[in-house]
């Protein structure tokens, strides 16, 4: 099962995918209601496609548009500025490719 095909992924694996560090998410999850990852029996945390979207918007506010209370970054989320979704898709499709670009370059190996 390839990387698009998964529906949940681990906390591990969004920290990878989204390059925010565990304790970030999990704080992250009590500031903004609509980060709400899936929960086994045991607390393992399980996000979602759009969930890893979300946090790396909320990245991009924080890191790249330098807002970094909590509450300016949850009204910017509300206003759902027009140019931080756009560059946000375009980093998020220039990295989809450099992972093929890499898996690629495995194969050729």
């Amino acid at each position: 099962m390839t990387t698009d095909e998964k529906i949940y992924f681990s906390l591990r694996e969004t920290e990878q995918e989204t390059g925010v560090p565990a304790s970030t998410l999990r704080y992250w999850e009590k500031q903004f209601e609509e980060l709400n990852p899936r929960k086994d029996g045991h607390g393992n945390r399980y996000y979602t496609r759009e969930d890893q979207d979300l946090i790396k918007r909320i990245k991009y506010i924080r890191d790249d548009l330098k807002i970094t209370r909590i509450e300016a970054i949850r009204k910017e989320l509300r206003n759902n500025s027009k140019h931080s979704n756009e560059r946000q898709a375009a980093l998020d499709i220039l990295l989809r490719v450099k992972e093929e670009l890499c898996e690629i370059r495995k194969m050729i190996k």
